[in-house]
C-alpha cells in the first residue's frame, strides 16, 4: 500500500486555517501531513510549539532528515524536500536565499518524483504572491490531487488565485470543504 502524503502551503492567514484543519484530524489518520507556512524564522519555533501543545497529533519541526509516519504533522522551519529515493523521508534543504521562507514551491516540486511511490494531496491556502502556484501545477500535471483555496474563504486570494490562473485544472474549494477533503483522504 502506498503511503499517503498531504502537502499544505500557506502564507498570510495560514496559521488560523491550519489550526482549523489540523484540529479535526483524528489520531488514526492514515497519512503524513507536511506544512510550509510562510513565517519569519524568529517566530517559527513558537508557532511549532503552539501546535505541539494544542493538537492531539505529534508535531515535528523538520530540522534534520526525518522518516514520515502516518498521523504525524511535519512543519518546515526552512525549505524542505521529500527524499526522492522512497518518498518516506523529509529533510531540510539549503537552497540559499529564496523569496519566501519556507518555499512552498520547493516542497511541492520535490513531491513530483514521489507520485509513483505515494498518494499525494497538495493544498495551497491563503496568501500573498504566487509561491506554491507553479509547484501545485506541476503536481497536478503529474497526477497528484491538487486543491487551491477559493476566494470565498481565503483571507488573501493571491497564491491560490495564481495557481488556478496558470492551471485551470486545479480545483478550488472553500476552507470547510478542504477540511473535509483532507480528513477523508487519510480516513482509509
Amino acid at each position: 500500500m502506498k503511503p499517503k502524503i498531504v502537502l499544505i502551503g500557506a502564507s498570510t492567514g495560514g496559521p488560523g486555517h491550519l489550526k482549523k484543519i489540523l484540529s479535526v484530524i483524528p489520531a488514526t489518520y492514515n497519512g503524513s501531513i507536511i506544512i510550509a507556512q510562510h513565517m519569519n524564522a524568529t517566530f517559527i519555533p513558537s508557532f511549532i510549539s503552539q501546535f505541539q501543545n494544542e493538537l492531539h497529533l505529534p508535531v515535528h519541526a523538520v530540522d534534520a532528515r526525518m522518516n514520515l509516519h502516518a498521523s504525524h504533522v511535519y512543519i518546515c522551519p526552512q525549505n524542505c524536500r521529500l527524499k526522492q529515493a522512497d518518498c518516506t523521508r523529509i529533510e531540510p534543504m539549503d537552497e540559499g536565499e529564496t523569496p519566501y521562507n519556507p518555499s512552498i514551491d520547493s516542497l511541492f516540486s520535490s513531491a513530483v518524483e514521489c507520485i509513483g511511490h505515494a498518494e499525494i494531496l497538495a493544498v495551497l491556502l491563503t496568501g500573498i504572491g504566487h509561491d506554491g502556484a507553479n509547484g501545485l501545477s506541476e503536481l497536478q500535471k503529474h497526477g497528484a490531487q491538487c486543491i487551491a483555496e477559493s476566494e470565498k474563504s481565503a483571507i488573501v486570494y493571491g497564491m491560490p488565485k495564481r495557481a488556478v490562473e496558470i492551471n485551470p485544472n486545479i480545483t478550488s474549494f472553500a476552507l470547510d470543504e478542504i477540511v473535509q477533503i483532507i480528513k477523508t483522504f487519510g480516513a482509509s
